[in-house]
């Protein structure tokens, strides 16, 4: 029988793949889950510290504005680095670049341990430094898995990476929370992740090999692709109104993660503190509360079952509609929105109908991280995918997470200060405050829907570059030739109509 053929002549089968990439299918598939053991690694000590916010907070005694900055520094750092990394990894060996940044970031997150009570302002400065790690990661992971498989066994491989977000969010939560327990002393919960890191560094050095970029897309006779000044490709994604649309969603989608990431353990503990069932966390105390432990639990749940969904309902609607992915985004952020504000709207009168509502919400907004990472791939050439990764990084997080945890809990802030002092009012404070993610979600929504009106050609318009068929106009081709005094001068079309 040998290996099936594809249907598609831009496809490559199996055997062609092979002879492409240099890589055995197995050898590729070890390749991802490489990758997708980092990047849940990432996610994982990006949340570890919102599984002991609560002790941090008592430790060295801040506010919920001061708690939200140590999220913002982070995606901060990451969101200016990342165009860094996206640049060189259009360029240069993308195993070596993503090797030194995890070996970094192991070293930074292991100091911010070990940093005492009155030097607030270094835990802060670590954790920015941690997005070194991140963004030389996040940039150039997706490309590599980009260059390895093609069609619906990219989108099925982009989906178990994306499955690592929410699981090692998850995780983070669960790690953060049982470690602290099991140490007396929230500090070992940051310790865990840099061990791991070494063990991810080996890994990569050892498993990964870098696969030719677009090879696998080209046809056999068409030249490769090469790069283009760093404007050019700037130029070329801002031109592009479904990278553009779908960034400005997936903007949306990080604001309201950010948002619940670091504030949803602390919104649920407060509110069994108003319930009365949990006794309320006194300076000098360890906070003590499932509640890390059990949205973590749900944050794993809801990922799987979200990202599982939403690629699959992609995949069956292509078969029908070319503008599936867009519109299964869509629903997934405008499905969230009113199950998300119904679960702070019945925090105070029932927590089980809390934690309900969090789950069907957060499984609708998991509906959408492989298939904005595959939007991207598709309608971006090769050579300039780390680039845009990175500017959908920048833009995600600039609007997106590194400004909402801070925002949430300056709101929430603000908000106490104008009501007598209480538990009551630190509960209400907070939950009018996370309110504004579910707005903030029916936006992404709709920049989802736009996206649906221009996907079809932006992704032809791809698909011929890359097969060598269409070639992007440059400046002065719009200019036309004409004889001037014997010699033949180029002046601009415009001005010959005039």
């Amino acid at each position: 029988m040998g290996n099936p053929k594809s249907e598609n002549p831009e496809v490559p089968d199996r055997e062609r793949l092979q002879r492409i990439t240099g890589l055995s299918a197995g050898r590729s598939a070890l390749i991802v889950a490489v990758l997708c053991y980092i990047n849940l690694l990432n996610y994982m000590d990006r949340f570890t510290v919102a599984g002991v916010l609560p002790d941090i907070e008592q430790f060295f005694d801040i506010g919920d504005s001061s708690s939200g900055l140590i999220q913002t520094v982070f995606i901060s750092s990451y969101m200016v680095l990342a165009p860094v990394f996206g640049y060189l990894g259009d360029r240069y060996n993308r195993k070596y670049l993503m090797c030194g940044g995890i070996a970094f970031w192991s070293l930074v997150t292991l100091g911010s341990s070990f940093i005492p009570r009155e030097r607030f302002w270094l835990l802060l400065l670590t954790r920015g430094l941690v997005g070194v790690g991140e963004a030389s990661y996040s940039t150039i992971a997706p490309t590599l898995i980009a260059d390895l498989f093609v069609a619906d066994q990219r989108s099925r491989m982009l989906s178990v990476f994306y499955f690592a977000i929410p699981v090692g969010s998850g995780l983070g939560y669960i790690a953060g929370s049982k470690v602290k327990d099991m140490a007396g002393d929230w500090h070992w919960a940051l310790r865990v992740t840099p061990g791991l890191g070494v063990v991810a560094v080996l890994l990569l050095f050892l498993v990964v090999r870098e696969p030719p970029r677009g090879a696998v897309e080209r046809l056999s006779d068409s030249p490769p692709l090469n790069p283009t000044s760093w404007w050019a490709d700037l130029r070329a994604l801002a031109r592009n109104p479904s990278f553009i649309l779908s960034s400005l969603g997936f903007t949306a989608v990080a604001f309201v993660t950010g948002s619940l990431a670091l504030w949803a353990p602390a919104f649920l503990l407060r509110s069994r503190v108003v319930l009365g069932e949990t006794p309320p966390c006194l300076p000098g105390d360890s906070c003590s509360s499932s509640d890390s432990l059990i949205f973590g639990l749900i944050t794993c749940l809801t990922g799987v079952l979200g990202v599982g969904l939403g690629v699959e309902f992609s995949r069956r609607l292509r078969r029908s509609n070319p503008r599936a992915d867009p519109l299964v985004c869509a629903a997934g952020l405008l499905g969230s929105a009113p199950f998300l504000f119904l679960s702070l709207a019945c925090a105070r009168g029932s927590i089980v109908a809390t934690y309900i509502f969090i789950f069907i919400g957060e499984t609708l907004l998991s509906m959408n991280w492989a298939i904005v990472a595959d939007i991207l791939l598709y309608v971006v050439i090769p050579t300039r995918r780390s680039t845009a990764e990175a500017f959908q990084i920048v833009l995600s997080h600039l609007l997106g997470d590194a400004g909402s945890p801070y925002l949430i809990g300056l709101i929430s802030d603000r908000l106490r200060r104008t009501w007598p002092p209480s538990f009551l009012s630190e509960f209400r404070a907070l939950q009018f405050s996370l309110m504004l993610c579910a707005f903030v979600g029916a936006l992404g929504g709709a920049a989802f829907l736009g996206t649906a009106i221009f996907i079809e050609g932006d992704r032809r318009r791809a698909q011929l570059h890359v097969q060598g068929l269409l070639h992007e106009a440059r400046p002065e081709d719009d200019r036309i030739v004409v004889p001037q005094r014997g010699r033949s001068t180029r002046v601009p079309v415009s001005s010959v109509l005039i």
